[in-house]
C-alpha cells in the first residue's frame, strides 16, 4: 500500500546516501531520465518521491554514475541523493521500486559525493548469445585493448575525446557462455558493444587477431556495428565505497525467478518445435 507524504514524520539534517543498483534493462528505455519513456532514473526518482525522501530530485542532488542504453543491464550502477529520511531510504526503498530494479547495497557518503566524477573505474561484462568458435583467440586479441588508445573506430565519439585508458580486458567462459569483461576509467557511447563485436569476428575466424590493433591505429573509418544490447551488463562501478547489503529478495527476487522459469519453458518449447516430426 502506497503512503502519502503526510504519513511520514519530518526528519533532521539531510544525509547523503549512495546505493549500488541492479536492473534488468529489457523494459527500460535506458537509464537516463526521459519524460516520455520508462527509464531507470525515472522509476527510482518516482519511488523516492512516493516515500517522501525528497520532493525535488535536483535539490536532493540525485545523480547516477553513468548512463546505460536501452536494453543494457546492471548489477553495479551507483545512484546517490541526499535525504532527511536516511533510515527509511535504506530499509524501504526496495519495496517501492519496480521488480526489475533494486538496490543491493548502500553507504553513507560525504555531502559532496558525485558518483560519476568520484568513480575510479567502471567494469562491463558482455555475454555472447552464440558461442564463438575460438574464445582463446578472442582473449589474446583482447589484450591489444590494454592501455590508452584512440577508440574512434570502436564507438560513437561525436564531440568527445576519443582516447580511453583500458585497465584490464579478458575473455572467459561461465556456465556455457563466453563473455568479454573490460575495465576502464571511462567509456564512450557504444564502445564496449563495438569492442565485443570486433572480438566476436576474431572468435568466428572472420578477422585476424591483429585486426584489433589495426583498427586502433587506423584513421577514422565507419565505426563497427555494436553487438546487441541485451548481452551487456554494467558489472561494477568503483567509487571506493564499502557497501552494506540491502535486502532485495521480495518482489525483485520473485520476478527474476519467474523470468528464469519462463525462459526455461520457452527453451523447452523451441526444442520441441525444432525436433518434432510430422
Amino acid at each position: 500500500m502506497e503512503k502519502d507524504q503526510a504519513d511520514y514524520p519530518a526528519h533532521a539534517a539531510p544525509v547523503r546516501l549512495a546505493f549500488r543498483v541492479s536492473y534488468l534493462g529489457s523494459r527500460f528505455y535506458g537509464s537516463q531520465m526521459q519524460a516520455a519513456y520508462r527509464t531507470v532514473e525515472g522509476e527510482f526518482i518516482a519511488a523516492c518521491q512516493r516515500m517522501s525522501l525528497f520532493s525535488d530530485w535536483r535539490k536532493a542532488g540525485f545523480l547516477s554514475a553513468g548512463r546505460t542504453d536501452r536494453g543494457v543491464h546492471a548489477c553495479g550502477q551507483v545512484i546517490a541523493f541526499s535525504t532527511e529520511a536516511a533510515e527509511r531510504a535504506r530499509t524501504v526503498i526496495n519495496t517501492q521500486l519496480p521488480p526489475d530494479l533494486w538496490c543491493s547495497g548502500y553507504a553513507r557518503v560525504p555531502a559532496e559525493f558525485h558518483p560519476r566524477y568520484d568513480a575510479k573505474s567502471r567494469t562491463y561484462r558482455y555475454y555472447f548469445s552464440i558461442r564463438p568458435w575460438d574464445p582463446a583467440a578472442m582473449d589474446r586479441a583482447a589484450q591489444q585493448f590494454l592501455g590508452s588508445h584512440n577508440f574512434t573506430n570502436f564507438a560513437r565519439v561525436k564531440d568527445k575525446n576519443p582516447y580511453r585508458n583500458i585497465l584490464s580486458a579478458q575473455v572467459g567462459e561461465e556456465e556455457g557462455f563466453v563473455y568479454f569483461e573490460v575495465k576502464a576509467e571511462s567509456f564512450l557511447w557504444h564502445q564496449v558493444r563495438c569492442m565485443a563485436a570486433a572480438l566476436f569476428l576474431v572468435g568466428e575466424q572472420e578477422a585476424d587477431e591483429r585486426s584489433i590493433a589495426s583498427l586502433l591505429e587506423a584513421d577514422a573509418v565507419r565505426p563497427l556495428q555494436p553487438a546487441h544490447a541485451e548481452g551487456l551488463i554494467l558489472w561494477d562501478t568503483d567509487c571506493g565505497i564499502t557497501w552494506t547489503p540491502v535486502t532485495h529478495e521480495g518482489q525483485s527476487g520473485g520476478f527474476i525467478d519467474h523470468l528464469v522459469r519462463h525462459h526455461a519453458l520457452m527453451e523447452k518449447v523451441c526444442r520441441v518445435l525444432k525436433t518434432r516430426e510430422l
